[in-house]
């Protein structure tokens, strides 16, 4: 079989779990665990036990990526927030909004916030070597 993405007779595409990887550029084994944590996320199965991925999956998946490591969600706010389909709400780690509405700005400054936030993590693991 090759490396492209199989197609099944209803037009659906399925990629297994190392085209996954690439699109997304993420180990299988974050993809594997993603699966435990986010239940909407259900790749299907080949008759060999392989993981086939949708369309629709793949959305997901990067939506996830987004979610966890551009706006700093935490595994439970981000799979909150999908839950609710991405409804205002505030993220239980900051207290920032998040949601429709949402502008540009803020999330810029959350974005900084986020950054300035492990900088100091890591300048503060640093200081605590010496």
């Amino acid at each position: 079989m090759s490396s492209a993405a199989i197609e099944v007779s209803d037009d659906t595409r399925l990629y297994r779990i190392g085209e996954v990887s690439r699109i997304a550029d993420l180990k299988p084994f974050v993809l594997r665990y993603w699966e435990t944590e986010f239940p909407m996320l259900e790749p299907v199965k080949s008759r060999s036990g392989h993981r086939m991925y949708r369309q629709e999956d793949v959305d997901l998946i990067l939506k996830i990526k987004r979610l966890l490591y551009d706006e700093g969600f935490t595994i439970a706010g981000a799979r909150r927030h999908l839950r609710e389909g991405g409804t205002v709400g505030t993220d239980s780690e900051t207290g920032a909004p998040i949601g429709p509405g949402y502008g540009a700005a803020q999330l810029l400054n959350r974005k900084m916030l986020l950054d300035m936030r492990d900088s100091l993590r890591a300048f503060l693991t640093l200081l605590e070597r010496r």
